[in-house]
């Protein structure tokens, strides 16, 4: 390229967290970098946009920006506020390096992968990276750099969305894997705060993978970075029939009452 690549750094842990200074760290070694990635913590925010509340962008240092708001409106004002953050449409969007994994099912609830998904919706090539406990964080983040270099030199276009998983550890083989499935106890408790008012907390530990072969929680389980390619048309070609046997049921039966 002529110039060096410009990247788009996002994250939902907040603009202060180790893993995007990590990640921007090893980027500025290949391409240029501008951070735009919420003001606070925002994990499991998913694909949430604030369309009833103003945010506010806010500059920290040269490249360094933060919004009051999710993941995913990040990336969306740093896309759309012309050179008030970025100075050129970026070739990437990366969003980590995350305290945390993104597996399976995880990519639902996940506001790493909304705000690499925001971008790939934006018609951008995107990646998302996260890292489990005992990972090293400077050498995932040096093999993160390398795989938006090589998404960046594919010349992908909108909806190439790849979701990565570091193991522990500090070297990885790596393969290209699918989506596992991710079993969690679905607790919910119940307290009373000091006034006597009833509150609860959700979400239950991590019960165990389930078996899926190529999977990207196989790979995990196995010490392999899986690097597992999203798609953003949710379509389910195999259940098309099953929607025009309902459709057509659902028909019948309003025309039969119909009568």
């Amino acid at each position: 390229m002529a110039e060096r690549p410009l990247i788009l750094l996002s994250n939902d842990d907040g603009y202060r967290s180790r893993g995007i200074s990590t990640l921007r760290a090893a980027l500025l070694g290949v391409a240029d970098v501008i951070v735009c990635a919420p003001e606070t913590e925002q994990s499991a925010a998913s694909h949430a946009l604030s369309l009833h509340r103003p945010l506010r962008l806010f500059r920290h240092d040269d490249g360094v920006y933060s919004v009051d708001g999710t993941p995913a409106d990040c990336v969306y004002v740093a896309l759309a506020a012309g050179d008030r953050v970025l100075p050129r449409k970026p070739d990437a969007v990366v969003s980590g390096l995350n305290h945390g994994l993104n597996l399976g099912d995880d990519v639902f609830y996940s506001g790493t992968v909304a705000a690499a998904r925001e971008g790939a919706l934006k018609g951008l090539p995107a990646l998302a990276v996260s890292a489990g406990a005992g990972a090293d964080f400077a050498a995932a983040a040096r093999v993160s750099a390398q795989l938006a270099l090589a998404l960046v030199a594919e010349h992908a276009g909108r909806g190439t969305l790849l979701n990565v998983n570091f193991p522990a550890g500090a070297t990885w083989p790596m393969r290209a894997t699918r989506l596992g499935r991710r079993e969690y106890e679905e607790t919910i408790e119940f307290r009373r705060d000091p006034r006597g008012r009833e509150y609860l907390w959700i979400g239950g530990p991590l019960r165990e993978h389930r078996h899926v072969p190529g999977s990207d929680t196989e790979a995990f389980d196995q010490g392999v970075v899986g690097v597992t390619p999203l798609v953003l048309d949710l379509w389910g070609r195999e259940q098309q029939d099953r929607a025009e046997r309902v459709t057509s049921a659902c028909d019948e039966s309003l025309g039969e009452s119909g009568k």
